[in-house]
């Protein structure tokens, strides 16, 4: 059953992909929507996004918790996994294609420009002789406007810039953009806090989360954390799992990638102290 909060009430998440353990990267997403959901009295829930299954590792996901959990981060009640909520996916997909706000597309990579939206080739029927491979969103025209909590006031034209997106994988797969949105609407998330990297796709999940009965939460996009070739630490460029022998300095180097003043504490528990303090007072909601 989904968690009905209250109207006023906070609630952020964090939500990574067991693809491997959390490093240095992944830690700056992690703390920042910690930070913002303790910062304002919130909840803060933790979802494994494992339905990407040719990328999930077998025991990645726990792996993952108890990095949080040395590093001083306990998410509030039981964690969600993507893979156990299939059917609510479904139900999504199916109410899209019922009032034709979703279809099926027949196009493979190689047929598609390398850049810029899809031209939409599909839209208004299969090419004869072809059978859909994905299922795409119609993504309604005109400027999405939104504000960032820290980078302020955002306007997409997600028709121009992605054209109708993928909500359904050729491989069988749910595509992240239907999956989180449906997630995010289930649990009454109020607060998404993550890596710059995804703030190009918020209009996207602003209208699908409309289309789908669901508010829109507020958003925050902090920082990335990049390597020598000025590519996002992630784990597809083999970054390090976090060092856990020393969690101050660990979590004092993600603290100052997203742009604070190193932190004097003895411990985990007063890290966080201090923490939430400075956070609230850079980033207040309101």
């Amino acid at each position: 059953m989904a968690y009905a909060p209250p109207q006023s009430a906070y609630i952020g998440r964090f939500a990574p992909s067991p693809s491997g353990p959390l490093h240095a990267g992944s830690l700056l997403a992690a703390m920042a929507s910690f930070l913002d959901a303790r910062a304002n009295e919130g909840r803060w829930l933790l979802r494994i996004e494992d339905i990407d299954f040719a990328r999930t590792v077998p025991g990645a996901d726990r792996v993952i918790m108890q990095q949080l959990l040395t590093l001083g981060m306990q998410w509030d009640g039981e964690p969600t996994w993507q893979s156990r909520r299939l059917p609510h996916y479904q139900s999504a997909f199916d109410s899209l294609c019922a009032r034709d706000l979703a279809y099926g597309c027949a196009c493979t990579r190689q047929e598609l420009p390398p850049d810029g939206p899809y031209p939409g080739t599909c839209r208004n029927g299969l090419p004869p002789g072809r059978q859909a491979r994905s299922w795409r969103f119609r993504t309604p025209p005109g400027i999405e406007h939104f504000t960032d909590r820290r980078l302020g006031p955002q306007q997409q034209d997600a028709q121009a810039k992605t054209g109708d997106f993928i909500i359904r994988r050729a491989d069988g797969y749910w595509a992240y953009q239907l999956a989180v949105v449906v997630d995010d609407g289930a649990q009454g998330i109020t607060d998404i806090v993550r890596g710059a990297d995804l703030l190009e796709l918020t209009a996207c999940q602003r209208m699908l989360a409309r289309s789908l009965g669901h508010p829109c939460p507020r958003v925050m996009h902090v920082p990335l954390l990049c390597d020598e070739q000025g590519r996002k630490l992630s784990k597809q460029n083999h970054a390090s799992a976090l060092d856990l022998s020393h969690t101050v300095r660990t979590l004092n180097q993600a603290w100052c990638a997203l742009g604070f003043e190193t932190l004097n504490a003895d411990d985990a528990d007063g890290f966080w102290r201090a923490a939430r303090i400075a956070w609230a007072r850079r980033y207040p909601i309101g």
